[in-house]
């Protein structure tokens, strides 16, 4: 590729992020001056009921809620148990109250 072709595509690579960013300024600024992005911005928090199983990590951005089944195991502990079960032999039998 020659040194012009090579400019050109810098400058056409340029241009294309120049409009990007002159869009998403101007999308901004449109937001606020019709009040448009405090709806994007407040959010009405809905009280969920508290359950031990479930565990909610929220970011501005977004909001996660994780439910636990009942007698969750975490992967990372399955593997650990099925290694060690070569390692040392099966696992004693556990009274789990039943």
């Amino acid at each position: 590729m020659k040194f012009n072709e090579l400019k050109k595509w810098n400058t056409r690579a340029s241009a294309v992020y120049a409009v990007g960013i002159w869009t998403m300024i101007g999308s901004y600024a449109y937001l606020k001056y019709t009040g448009k992005y405090d709806d994007f911005v407040k959010t009405d928090d809905i009280e969920e009921p508290e359950d031990p199983n479930q565990v909610v990590y929220q970011s501005p951005h977004s909001k996660t809620v994780i439910v636990y089944k009942k007698d969750f195991v975490p992967y990372t502990t399955r593997i650990y148990n099925f290694t060690q079960s070569f390692i040392r032999g099966p696992a004693p039998p556990t009274d789990s109250g039943k």
